[in-house]
């Protein structure tokens, strides 16, 4: 039986496109599974002048979808009430103050507070400051957490002031830096197939792993987004959090306990041995590509989508290759790639195990094709589950090896969508699967090594035609290494 937490969750923002879209359906299933119950409050709060009839219309609404049972969601909803709130006005909080103070009497919540903050990056520290000098953080109860979204900071420099601006209110181990994709549930079975697996463990080393390969692909353009989107470009959107995450899962040493202050730990030790490149390093080693017109003409370049500027060099598109200068990694390649208009939705892991040194099969008579690589694959989204590419002998007369894959597909209905997850581990205080400073400020000098490199070239854009995988020079740096993508187009 799940056991219920208790805790006032206040979101800022709460009006949003997140919070009707993802919050809140999370925190009704999250209801409905009892893990919050009877003693648990929403106070949403925006600029929006509403009700609190008009706020848990919103809501209902939102949830509509999640469950047939209209008393059960009539009975959540009775659990939200609505601040209209200007987070720059002092005087405000106050307010918030003593609402906040009336439900924590009503649901007997304890004073345990989760404050969600899903607004503009720039509002982050102003309302991290406001509610403690207004006096919102308790005293009395278990627990005042921070929750913000991404993107956190635009670089190192201005992620750290936003982290000072935090860490002035909150403690480290209070705040909860969220990133959806570490609630995926592919994404936390690489721990498990990893560390719960000898047969993978004793080979994840650069004595039988040749490459590892991480693709992030999207089919749709920058849509809505394309005025945050061409501030941002795919580096910092894609490259900064969520693949820096999926590769510190990857190339950590196991940790001592399955706990989160020794999961981060391995986690910030891996990201301080990856190679900060030079000019030189990064130009050769990171590509970047921007989507042009389709050749059916139905999808138009970059640069002529709505709120893009017509000269824009921003890149829609990311692929590199990752070094480790550590005893376990020295040697293999982490290759990565993300971007927008690509051949399909999907991400996905791909494990390159060496081939052995003699292939005792390619004898010349035998007229046997050469062996192919064995290949762990963990697949993240659409599709969850993995498979692994073994050899085998063929049915055919004489002795053929070919490549079987042995495949694990999880049935999806039942899965926990990723922010019903990660809400859950910020109510239990579980920090394991969200981003902690060091790794934050570890991943930007990374990244804005390669930043400021492509910022004094010119690119020439655009460099690669929607619906495929990208530019022609992210197949060239495998390529330069011999190497190839284990996903390719009609491979």
């Amino acid at each position: 039986m799940a056991k219920e937490r208790r805790a006032l969750i206040m979101l800022f923002g709460g009006t949003g496109d997140l919070a009707t879209r993802k919050l809140y359906p999370a925190l009704f299933n999250l209801y409905e599974k009892g893990n919050i119950r009877d003693h648990f409050a929403v106070l949403g709060t925006s600029r929006a002048e509403l009700s609190d009839d008009e706020f848990k219309a919103m809501v209902t609404k939102s949830v509509a979808k999640e469950s047939n049972d209209k008393k059960m969601i009539q009975d959540f909803v009775s659990h939200f009430a609505y601040v209209a709130h200007d987070v720059t006005d002092v005087k405000h909080y106050s307010v918030l103050r003593e609402k906040a103070d009336e439900l924590d009497k009503k649901y007997e919540i304890n004073g345990n507070r989760v404050f969600y903050i899903s607004m503009a990056p720039n509002f982050f520290g102003t309302v991290a400051q406001n509610l403690k000098t207004q006096h919102l953080l308790t005293d009395n109860g278990e627990f005042n957490r921070l929750v913000i979204e991404k993107p956190f900071g635009r670089d190192y420099k201005s992620a750290k002031q936003l982290n000072d601006e935090l860490s002035a209110a909150f403690d480290e181990n209070q705040i909860f830096r969220i990133d959806h994709y570490l609630g995926k549930e592919m994404i936390q079975n690489i721990e498990a197939i990893r560390f719960g697996n000898t047969i993978f463990e004793a080979l994840w080393n650069n004595r039988y792993i040749d490459n590892i390969q991480i693709t992030l692909a999207e089919d749709l353009g920058v849509e809505e987004r394309a005025g945050y989107y061409d501030n941002s470009g795919a580096l910092r959107d894609m490259v900064q959090n969520h693949i820096m995450q999926i590769v510190s899962l990857l190339a950590m040493e196991q940790p001592v306990a399955f706990k989160d202050v020794d999961i981060r730990s391995e986690k910030v030790k891996a990201l301080r041995s990856l190679r900060v490149y030079d000019v030189i390093e990064a130009s050769s080693n990171f590509v970047r590509g921007q989507y042009g017109e389709s050749p059916d003409g139905k999808t138009k370049p970059y640069r002529e989508e709505d709120d893009v500027p017509a000269d824009s060099n921003t890149e829609t598109f990311v692929a590199g290759k990752l070094l480790f200068d550590n005893y376990r990694w020295s040697g293999t390649p982490f290759y990565i790639r993300t971007g927008k208009k690509l051949a399909g939705k999907f991400t996905r892991v791909d494990v390159v195990f060496k081939k052995p040194l003699v292939d005792i099969f390619a004898f010349p008579q035998s007229g046997s094709t050469p062996l192919n690589d064995n290949v762990l694959t963990i697949f993240v989204e659409p599709n969850q589950g993995f498979s692994l590419r073994v050899n085998a002998k063929n049915n055919e007369q004489g002795f053929h090896t070919e490549p079987v894959d042995l495949s694990y597909m999880e049935d999806q209905k039942d899965v926990p969508q990723p922010y019903e997850r990660l809400i859950h581990d910020v109510l239990k205080g579980d920090g394991t699967n969200f981003s902690s400073w060091p790794e934050v400020a570890s991943a930007w000098k990374f990244v804005d090594q390669i930043r400021q490199v492509w910022d004094i070239q010119q690119p020439n854009f655009p460099n690669y035609i929607p619906g495929t995988m990208g530019p022609v020079a992210a197949d060239e740096l495998l390529a330069r290494d011999n190497r190839q993508w284990v996903y390719r187009i009609n491979q």
